[in-house]
């Protein structure tokens, strides 16, 4: 998999990229990521990519024509699956779109900034739309990464076990069970004996079990969405 990330702040991105899986995925060859920044595109000498927005009001926006130049640049070279677009009025992200971009070879991911970029660079080129939550940060690079982080985990030989992403939250709409380590007793509380018993057919069953009772508790509302 490509990912071609662009925004005004590269330097806010990098960390996350360079350490745990998402460098581990880079390392082994399954995943490339490149950032664009967008002051490389601007057409003066101050490196302006931001301007007042029409109608008046507080904030900056985004100007298209930076956007334009950097994604006309891009596409030329490939192909993207999907051009995204991370913005608080955007689909909510979840397990399912996790999954679903995590099989696509070539993802194009737009960091908004400001009050936004111009209308017209999403009426034209942004194909998919997405938020991390209702609320506003100040900027899309952070929700970037974590887009980033919830589908290269699924890329198949990113995990050294590739059972442990279909095991994890919001998998068929459940959480996870409880889990346990050694030792079998701390202070006093003891690991649920099923689980020390070796026979997995139970194991799995009482895993199911506690999920739902788990979701039932915490979170009925994905049950409805069954």
């Amino acid at each position: 998999m490509r990912i071609d990330i662009v925004t005004v702040l590269p330097e806010l991105m990098q960390s996350p990229f360079a350490a745990s899986i998402m460098q581990r995925a880079q390392d082994k060859g399954l995943v490339e990521v490149h950032f664009h920044n967008l002051r490389d595109f601007a057409t003066n000498r101050y490196k302006q990519v931001d301007d007042y927005q029409y109608g008046g009001g507080a904030g900056m926006v985004l100007m298209a024509q930076p956007i334009h130049d950097c994604f006309s640049m891009l596409m030329a070279q490939r192909q993207y699956d999907q051009v995204i677009y991370m913005t608080p009025d955007g689909k909510t992200l979840n397990q399912g779109i996790a999954n679903r971009l995590s099989c696509y070879q070539n993802l194009l991911i737009l960091c908004g900034h400001y009050k936004g970029v111009d209308q017209r660079i999403r009426d034209k080129y942004i194909t998919m739309e997405i938020s991390v939550g209702d609320f506003v940060l100040s900027g899309g690079e952070l929700a970037a990464c974590v887009l980033c982080d919830a589908v290269i985990r699924l890329i198949p030989g990113v995990l050294n076990d590739e059972t442990s992403a279909l095991t994890d939250s919001f998998q068929d709409n459940l959480l996870a069970p409880p889990v346990y380590t050694r030792p079998a007793e701390f202070l006093g509380m003891k690991v649920p004996e099923v689980l020390l018993s070796g026979d997995f057919s139970k194991i799995d069953d009482w895993r199911a079990d506690q999920a739902y009772e788990h979701t039932r508790q915490r979170r009925p509302d994905l049950l409805s969405e069954e």
